[in-house]
């Protein structure tokens, strides 16, 4: 099976715009979940799929005596980033890689990073099972597995709750990847023997995240998606393009509540034995 049936999405401009506004709208609200981890002031972390280095450059500021390591497939995406924190020298690096086949030696890191990677590719077990094992006894996972049933909106002039029941499973089928990882990462991780599994849920809403921002995710996702969702839902892309132009509507609109729930998971791995 093809390991990235979103390769073209994902190189895509649309996804630039679309890192930088998921980072905007979930970052306020999840930034604290990253100081409750109580990780040593000279961690070594890695960031799993981490494009643009949007969330690369917040750790780094974060922790300010932590190394980074950003791995990517998209090299457009790892040369923004690499740019973008530049002012960090050698603390923050990004190379080009395959969440599939991480080339780091078992136990290299104190803190493991996967955001909204999960839910695009097929086998995500098998991609959880690399973060696991590059993650040092007592290290942490921290992972956002996308769930496309978390997302509402109200009124809007087309049922976008039918758009977003049956679109990721019109996609999941043909691409054999799971939109609802979310909910069935708990699974994965009990097979792999992890410890404190931990769920936290981030609503980005109308009412937290300005209107625009929130807006702008929609854009991102109608202007790189609509073609391929349109071939697999058996829509044209005029009709698929209307119902992400509803959601897009209704969260400009004043008079308007939407809302995505983010899935955030942690886990811990066990203590060495002494």
């Amino acid at each position: 099976m093809e390991r990235n049936p979103q390769a073209r999405e994902m190189a895509d401009e649309s996804m630039v715009r679309n890192l930088a506004s998921q980072a905007e709208a979930i970052w306020p609200q999840e930034a604290p979940l990253f100081s409750a981890y109580e990780l040593p002031a000279d961690a070594r972390i890695l960031d799993v799929g981490c494009g643009t280095g949007e969330i690369s450059e917040r750790l780094a500021t974060m922790f300010p005596r932590a190394t980074i390591v950003g791995v990517d497939i998209v090299e457009s995406h790892l040369e923004i980033a690499r740019r973008r924190c530049e002012a960090f020298s050698d603390r923050v690096q990004f190379q080009t890689g395959d969440a599939f086949e991480l080339p780091f030696p078992a136990a290299s890191f104190d803190l493991v990073v996967c955001r909204h990677v999960l839910q695009a590719i097929p086998t995500p077990e098998l991609v959880l099972a690399g973060l696991v094992r590059v993650a040092k006894p007592g290290g942490v996972l921290h992972l956002i597995p996308e769930d496309y049933d978390m997302i509402h909106a109200a009124p809007t002039t087309l049922d976008v709750g039918w758009f977003w029941h049956h679109a990721p499973r019109a996609y999941a089928r043909a691409t054999g990847c799971d939109l609802h990882i979310g909910r069935n990462i708990f699974h994965h991780l009990q097979a792999l023997g992890v410890a404190d599994i931990r769920y936290q849920y981030i609503p980005v809403d109308t009412l937290r995240v300005p209107r625009e921002t929130f807006a702008n995710i929609f854009v991102a996702w109608r202007d790189g998606y609509t073609s391929n969702i349109s071939q697999h839902m058996g829509l044209g892309e005029p009709e698929v393009r209307a119902y992400f132009d509803a959601m897009i509507d209704c969260v400009r609109d004043p008079a308007g509540y939407a809302v995505w729930i983010v899935p955030v998971v942690s886990a811990r791995l066990a203590q060495a034995s002494r």
